[in-house]
């Protein structure tokens, strides 16, 4: 009878009880460590048929086995975690649930970062320090830490226990992409830097001027090229050109390489030293000069750089204007035809034309028909209807020449 009032007292408290406890260690856990989980009964209840959960996942299902291994870990191992089984007290069985249970996996060391000293941006011969940075857990500052240097995939320094690594003296070859990775001394984590550009600036050598097609013996009108070029030096390289020690324009070249500068000779101006300078971040240099010589006549220009003016321009105009002057004189002293016709003679036309000789101005006053000798009488006959077209017309021409040698030739029909 005790038996039985025992049991039915227990019975209804089995379901209100939380049966089943997930345990995690270790505790705090850190990267690399090996996370255990544990699902528990409670009062060494038997459990059995067990499943493990992270955020509403399945990870694990066991039907003996209370333990779950998730090593090394990692920072993606935090969240929050809970299992199910079938618990087992004295003669009841049922399935339970655990509590959630939240695990925080700890960052064991930053993710380095990968510097230079004194920049990444050294000049050719100076040295360069690498310098891979980072920072232990206070709770695991005990722990040693090894570094390892690559350059484009090359291994450069491998688990070695200083962070820094020194280049001596820069060299164009030394230029290229840097990374660096930190991993614990025996443990099974490790962290890469992200990549870092190092960029060796080498000064600019003398730059070499070429004048194009040849510097000498050059006429009025041909063009003239002047090539600038360096062998060596870091871009980008601004290429300026100059004349007699007055700069003439500037080109850039972001690559690197030969820059020209083309112009036309315009006068005898352009004779004289060209030279051209180049210069980038480190350095700038100066060619040598080269003399350019140039035959042919004088032209009235004023040579620049970015514009060629043409101040000749105003004369020719003014000498058009007097070419337009004199023959406006020379055609202005004929007169204008008068037309009158012969009442006798019907059909007959008489035109009178009066010249005037360009050598010689005549008087206004002096305009009596007897003594004017310029007067030339045409005869024209206008056919009538009545003739036969076909009829051959009849030229006679009569000339009279003046007491100043003027010649005019009429022709009439």
């Amino acid at each position: 009878m005790l038996l039985w009032t025992v049991v039915l007292f227990f019975v209804p408290c089995l379901g209100k009880i939380v049966w089943l406890n997930l345990r995690a260690w270790p505790d705090p856990v850190f990267e690399g460590d090996t996370l255990t989980l544990q699902c528990q009964g409670r009062r060494n209840a038997a459990v059995s048929r067990v499943t493990f959960y992270k955020d509403g996942k399945s990870l694990q299902f066991s039907k003996d086995s209370q333990t779950l291994s998730v090593g090394p870990a990692t920072v993606k191992n935090s969240g929050r975690y809970w299992c199910s089984g079938q618990v087992t007290y004295g003669p009841f069985t049922d399935m339970q649930i655990s509590r959630i249970t939240m695990v925080q996996v700890q960052e064991l060391f930053l993710p380095p970062v990968l510097s230079t000293v004194p920049s990444s941006d050294p000049r050719e011969g100076s040295p360069v320090t690498l310098r891979c940075e980072t920072m232990l857990h206070p709770q695991r500052s005990a722990l040693r830490l090894l570094f390892s240097f690559y350059k484009e995939g090359h291994v450069l320094q491998d688990g070695g226990l200083h962070p820094e690594l020194c280049i001596p003296g820069a060299q164009d070859g030394d230029s290229g992409l840097y990374w660096c990775k930190a991993a614990p001394e025996g443990g099974r984590v490790q962290k890469q830097s992200p990549q870092l550009e190092i960029r060796v600036r080498a000064p600019v050598s003398r730059p070499l001027l070429t004048l194009r097609p040849r510097p000498s013996g050059l006429a009025v009108g041909d063009i003239v090229e002047l090539l600038c070029e360096v062998q060596r030096g870091s871009p980008p390289i601004l290429y300026s050109f100059y004349l007699d020690g007055k700069i003439l324009g500037n080109h850039s070249a972001p690559h690197g390489g030969a820059v020209s500068f083309l112009f036309p000779v315009m006068s005898k101006q352009h004779a004289g030293n060209y030279s051209c300078q180049a210069e980038n971040s480190v350095s700038k240099e100066s060619s040598g000069p080269e003399t350019l010589s140039v035959d042919g006549p004088l032209v009235l220009s004023t040579p620049t750089s970015s514009n060629w003016l043409v101040p000749w321009l105003p004369a020719s105009l003014l000498g058009v204007m007097v070419i337009a002057a004199a023959l406006l004189g020379y055609f202005r002293p004929w007169r204008k035809n008068v037309h009158y016709q012969n009442k006798k003679e019907e059909g007959v036309i008489y035109s009178a034309v009066r010249t005037t000789s360009n050598s010689e101005a005549r008087p206004a006053e002096s305009t009596s028909r007897e003594k004017d000798n310029s007067v030339i009488y045409t005869e024209v006959r206008c056919p009538q209807l009545g003739e036969v077209p076909a009829k051959r017309l009849n030229m006679r021409s009569r000339t009279h020449r003046d007491p100043l040698g003027d010649r005019d030739e009429v022709l009439y029909w």
